[in-house]
């Protein structure tokens, strides 16, 4: 295997094993090491905008009733002790450990209704994709993520930026460390992970562009081999990984994009650090990510998904909620306005949410447990109609009273905006064209 430095580091929540960053590979002994963590190039002519998507994956999966949905004339043991508060937009009221979203709500669109989730179980596959795990036909492969689609059919906007990038951890529990999968479009369009010590693979670190060079002549002397035998599509995109990983270490895009020491101290301020460390076994609470993926679209990437913290609380959860709200305020209300300020809000789009809801009734031991039937999510950005709420819950926030909100149907009106028409097929890989989402159509409360 051809690489420029470093050790490797473990095993990706797809059981593949990889590098955290940049390895340029080669073959060996029947073995294949690639640089899977980047995309084949871009099929030319279709989503030829510059927009570029932002999705936050609420690990574990929020209670919307201590959110956005507060249910004041419940009973105590459904409504809490959270209290709401008003927000800058008159008759939407959000809790009150949320002041700086409450003080941006006219650049936002909390969702109240959000349904999809057809089981109980934690995994980010639905935040992704727009389509339970469960329950439904999975074609060979699996469904791929919106990154991976982005990736695949979204031309490429900056050379030496990845055009799917996930800032997501190695998580105790695999689905909360995904950065989204790739599934039958193949590991060519998998997320680029800028986790850990992988960042010092950024650079050459004593390579020379021509020694790169002799690198490049070397892999492509492997050209003859069978590719096209292989269905998983790992033979396929190699050629056009390694174009992608000389790309990112001969530039100084990526890693400049990715270092926020750049940024005006007051930037940095606003957004804050956070909590580095995985919480339990769920992702950090880190807001740099917040701001790493700002600098990322900035840069030319076309998605970024970012996981954040862990929201399972069984137990205790109002008191757990403290660890993790107001971090969650500060860094989304932070990435807005700094989307905003920077004119970039028409052609970035955000999304946060989690796998389900939370049960409207507190547990015996102050938790909130799993409850597929409505959740919540927030959406900001992309030119949308925001400063509305979309959706209702009933008196005690157990079922969907007020327009019902489909998982497929966000994703449907994000392709939309993207450009990419909803009639569009990709092959799994068994051949068979498959849709982009199950008929859904783009959301009309947006535009």
């Amino acid at each position: 295997m051809l690489k420029i430095s470093g050790p490797s580091y473990g095993r990706f929540c797809d059981g593949v094993s990889r590098r955290d960053f940049i390895s340029i590979g080669g073959l060996a002994m029947g073995g294949l090491c690639l640089p899977n963590l980047l995309r084949a190039e871009a099929q030319s002519g279709v989503g030829r905008s510059p927009k570029s998507v932002i999705m936050i994956y609420m690990a574990g999966a929020p209670p919307h009733q201590d959110l956005f949905d507060l249910k004041m004339d419940a009973p105590l043991e459904y409504r809490g002790p959270y209290k709401p508060i008003k927000t800058n937009v008159p008759g939407i009221e959000v809790s009150e450990h949320m002041p700086m979203m409450a003080k941006i709500m006219d650049k936002l669109v909390p969702i109240r209704s959000m349904v999809g989730s057809a089981t109980g179980d934690h995994d980010s596959h639905i935040c992704y994709t727009g389509r339970s795990a469960k329950g439904t036909v999975i074609p060979p492969g699996g469904w791929p993520s919106l990154g991976s689609v982005m990736s695949k059919l979204c031309v490429e906007k900056a050379n030496g930026i990845p055009p799917f990038v996930g800032m997501a951890p190695n998580a105790g529990h695999p689905p909360y460390g995904s950065p989204g999968h790739p599934g039958f479009l193949g590991p060519a369009y998998s997320a680029f992970r800028p986790s850990g010590s992988g960042v010092s693979d950024l650079t050459l670190n004593g390579i020379t562009s021509d020694r790169l060079e002799d690198r490049r002549a070397l892999l492509e002397s492997f050209d003859q081999f069978r590719r096209d035998a292989d269905a998983s599509g790992l033979m396929h995109g190699l050629d056009s990984f390694n174009q992608q990983a000389f790309g990112v270490l001969s530039s100084s895009k990526l890693l400049e994009a990715l270092d926020v020491s750049k940024e005006d101290p007051k930037v940095r301020e606003r957004y804050g650090k956070g909590d580095t460390r995985n919480y339990g076994d769920g992702a950090p609470r880190n807001l740099e990510h917040f701001l790493v993926a700002r600098r990322l679209v900035q840069a030319g990437a076309r998605c970024v998904t970012i996981n954040f913290g862990r929201w399972d609380f069984h137990d205790r959860n109002h008191s757990e909620l403290l660890t993790h709200l107001p971090l969650f305020d500060q860094g989304f209300s932070a990435l807005v306005e700094d989307l905003h300020r920077l004119g970039m809000d028409k052609d970035t789009a955000v999304v946060a949410w989690g796998e389900f809801g939370r049960t409207p009734q507190i547990n015996a031991t102050g938790g909130r447990d799993h409850w597929p039937r409505v959740g919540c999510a927030v959406l900001a950005g992309g030119g949308f109609r925001t400063g509305q709420v979309i959706g209702a819950t009933d008196r005690l926030g157990g079922e969907p009273s007020e327009r019902p909100v489909h998982f497929g149907e966000v994703f449907a009106s994000l392709y939309h905006w993207l450009g990419i028409d909803l009639q569009t097929t990709l092959p799994d890989l068994s051949g068979r064209p498959q849709y982009l989402v199950d008929g859904w159509q783009p959301m009309k409360e947006l535009t």
